[in-house]
């Protein structure tokens, strides 16, 4: 069997390198080995999310993918596949003779394929495989699939599944129906005296109130929007955002340009698993995550992206290799009080103090809040001056580096691994935020738990991917917010942060 031939030849392998080894590579590979004869779909999840530096599990999947004698898709994101065709690939080709005097000479090309009935190694971009699931999917249909990077993968889906009606369609929808210019311009004018007299936020986005959508239904009306008429379809751009916004469980918002004192248009599914369930039966597929869930059977994951029964398996961080200092103090106020601002500081500034001398290495500080991270940097480069800096790629040596978490997440790789990363608050998705606040009034129509399905599920992802690189570091990461103590979702809170070693006290010689 190939499981056999997979584990052999990978134990070969590891033996000839030098380098540490992740230590779940043959259990994985066999997985993915197993997944491939029988076709039978699986959701791994290695512990290692997509900020780590580390992304060792890689050869699990590639060395099946390569003795696998029929055609097979890699989707990742590009960057991912770049690393893939130039170092792993390559390192696993150039020990031919250590793993397998059986291995095949599988072609590898990037999508599209140059021949059509290329029966090799395709590596997509989830954008392409996207496309190919919803638009020509005999194209990939029965192809074993593995989808690698997957934490992001409910963002890939919202972006697609996402559309939006731009500045410049005004235009072009006035040129179509030129006789109902004047309705055009109207619709238009009366959509941009509403949304502009919604007060300013830092999202600049703002949800659909009744009486806009009454504004667009007139529009549609006048128009016959959506247009059913598929020869009429061809002539009239963004029908398709028309026909999703028409339809039910849509999240509907508008994007405000102020500076330009125009706005977009957007909707997207509330529910994606409605749109992915039928997706997952087409092929085989293995959906390879660093921390998707925290539960094994990862129950919550899967039914909010329509995954069916498929084997699941979860590995743990090495607690030798990948645990960390947790620093959670005792008495600091909640986040929601008046009195935490000052806290907050009080407390930042003295771990500050404490670590500077004994940290040889980068300090991050994440603080979700917009205001409040000013206010901090602000404070901090008073005492701390250059070696503060705020949201840049390029710190210093032994900088203190504070960043928003949608910086942190997009550029932790780039960063060298912190010894110190202070969380202010647990990355809970803001209630002010537009967006956020219409999937949560999804989840109480329907009488679910909005917190314990939505916020909780994002915050225990996001604080898994902010600690990866720190975990290489075997560095601190210090908690700031009570709630970890305070609320009974602590609990999950600190398993997600797991495995770690406990400390409610300063003291240099955990530094």
């Amino acid at each position: 069997m190939i499981e056999v031939e997979v584990h052999q030849s990978l134990l070969n392998f590891l033996r000839s390198q030098t380098q540490p080894h992740w230590p779940h590579n043959l259990t994985m590979a066999r997985l993915v080995a197993r997944a491939l004869r029988l076709g039978r779909s699986a959701l791994i999840q290695t512990g290692s999310p997509p900020g780590s530096h580390n992304q060792q599990y890689q050869l699990s999947y590639l060395l099946p993918i390569l003795m696998w004698p029929q055609k097979t898709i890699l989707v990742a994101p590009q960057p991912v596949q770049q690393h893939l065709l130039t170092v792993k690939i390559p390192r696993l080709l150039a020990n031919h003779s250590q793993i397998s005097s059986s291995l095949p000479n599988k072609a590898i090309q990037t999508y599209p394929p140059q021949d059509a009935n290329f029966n090799g190694l395709l590596l997509m971009t989830p954008e392409a495989w996207l496309v190919s699931q919803w638009e020509n999917d005999y194209f990939t249909k029965d192809i074993p699939t593995i989808i690698d990077w997957a934490d992001d993968l409910e963002t890939w889906v919202q972006n697609y599944l996402t559309t939006s009606f731009l500045p410049t369609n005004w235009n072009e929808l006035m040129q179509v129906y030129p006789d109902q210019a004047d309705l055009i311009r109207e619709t238009r004018v009366n959509l941009t005296r509403s949304l502009f007299q919604h007060p300013a936020n830092p999202y600049n986005c703002y949800l659909i109130e009744q009486h806009e959508q009454e504004i667009l239904e007139n529009l549609m009306e006048g128009l016959s929007l959506p247009l059913r008429n598929k020869e009429l379809q061809s002539n009239h751009l963004n029908h398709n955002f028309w026909l999703q916004w028409q339809s039910n469980g849509q999240l509907r918002w508008a994007e405000i340009h102020r500076e330009r004192g125009s706005f977009s248009l957007c909707c997207t599914p509330y529910d994606l698993s409605e749109a992915l369930k039928n997706i997952w039966t087409k092929q085989p597929v293995v959906i390879i995550g660093g921390a998707l869930d925290l539960e094994t059977q990862a129950n919550s994951y899967r039914q909010m992206m329509g995954l069916g029964d498929l084997t699941c398996v979860k590995f743990s961080p090495d607690r030798r290799n990948e645990m960390i200092q947790l620093y959670l103090p005792n008495g600091l106020p909640m986040p929601n009080t008046p009195q935490f601002q000052t806290a907050l500081i009080a407390e930042i500034r003295t771990l500050l103090h404490i670590s500077s001398s004994a940290i040889d290495g980068l300090i991050a500080i994440l603080i979700g809040d917009v205001p409040l991270k000013t206010q901090v940097g602000a404070v901090l480069a008073s005492e701390f001056g250059s070696q503060v800096q705020l949201e840049t790629t390029s710190p210093k040596k032994n900088g203190i580096l504070i960043s928003g978490w949608e910086f942190w997440q997009k550029h932790q790789r780039e960063l060298k691994p912190p010894k110190l990363l202070i969380i202010t608050t647990l990355p809970l998705p803001s209630l002010e935020h537009p967006l956020v606040s219409g999937r949560v009034n999804f989840y109480k129509q329907r009488g679910l738990d909005w917190f314990r399905l939505y916020l909780l599920p994002k915050a225990l992802q996001d604080l898994q991917r902010a600690i990866a690189s720190v975990r290489e570091s075997q560095g601190i990461v210090a908690v700031l917010d009570s709630r970890v103590i305070r609320r009974s979702y602590g609990k999950q809170i600190l398993a997600a942060l797991s495995p770690f070693a406990k400390i409610d006290y300063l003291d240099t010689t955990w530094l």
